[in-house]
């Protein structure tokens, strides 16, 4: 018994260590992929002489860049917080609805519709409705995130609470647990790999809905970036603004899955 506390130690923090070892690898993978990628489309703009105004060189993007960096980033930094407060109010309202319509079938059939037929507004026709409500104010900006991302978690929530096995549900009732009970020791955990799916994809439509949001009006944000960039044709900040909302969007999605990783630890090993 004394040796077997020791090695059981030791192998444990080998296994955890070859799984961060394994983690910086495929960073540094997916690091120097990107690299080669961008040194790619550098050669071929220059070599086949590709016009600005139709592809600037990456080195061209990254010196806009750091030219006016402040600028940049306090407009990721403002659209940054319209998204993650419009996903995290989505995604928790989505869960929400998703439990009410499941325990309450009358509920899902008088507005699950209506849900769903929310989703065919245009989602630049309901920005200017909630603008003029509220205002040029990130609380806007965050109810337009809010308006497209949490459709998808109600949705995926539903598919997970109905994949549980009536039989088990029947076990637990069998035992004496109570309806709060159920939900919190069966249908969430078995609706989470399903929740998470729509948490990765609300988080990028939270990111659209604070961007387009922006168009309507705004002192600062990627939106306003993009605008004043385009109406200027400024090619290379329209493509600056691009590649700043991309990483905030690859941002959001990684903390999402990593997030996944550590809440749904079970998903590996289905």
């Amino acid at each position: 018994m004394s040796l077997s506390g020791p090695s059981d130690a030791v192998l444990a923090g080998a296994s955890l260590s070859a799984v961060k070892a394994g983690r910086f690898v495929s960073i540094l993978k997916s690091l120097i992929w990107i690299a080669a990628f961008l040194l790619a489309v550098e050669l071929i703009v220059v070599t086949l002489g590709i016009r600005p105004y139709y592809l600037p060189r990456p080195s061209a993007i990254a010196a806009a860049f750091l030219a006016t960096p402040q600028a940049y980033l306090l407009s990721m930094w403002r659209t940054l917080l319209e998204t993650v407060v419009g996903f995290v109010a989505g995604s928790l309202f989505g869960v929400a609805m998703g439990v009410l319509f499941h325990r309450w079938t009358i509920l899902r059939e008088l507005f699950f519709p209506l849900f769903v037929v929310s989703q065919t507004i245009p989602v630049i026709a309901f920005g200017a409705i909630v603008v003029l409500w509220f205002g040029n104010t990130l609380f806007a900006k965050a109810v337009i995130s809010f308006y497209i991302s949490f459709l998808p978690v109600t949705v995926n929530a539903l598919l997970g609470f109905a994949a549980v096995d009536p039989r088990q549900v029947a076990l637990m009732r069998s035992f004496g647990a109570k309806e709060g009970q159920i939900l919190r020791r069966l249908y969430l955990p078995a609706a989470l790999p399903q929740i998470f799916v729509a948490l990765k994809l609300a988080s990028s439509l939270s990111l659209i809905g604070a961007i387009v949001g922006e168009w309507f009006g705004d002192t600062t944000g990627l939106g306003v970036l993009l605008l004043q960039a385009m109406y200027n044709e400024n090619v290379v900040g329209i493509w600056v603004t691009i590649v700043a909302s991309a990483c905030l969007g690859i941002g959001l999605y990684a903390v999402v899955s990593e997030l996944e990783r550590r809440i749904v630890f079970w998903g590996a090993e289905q």
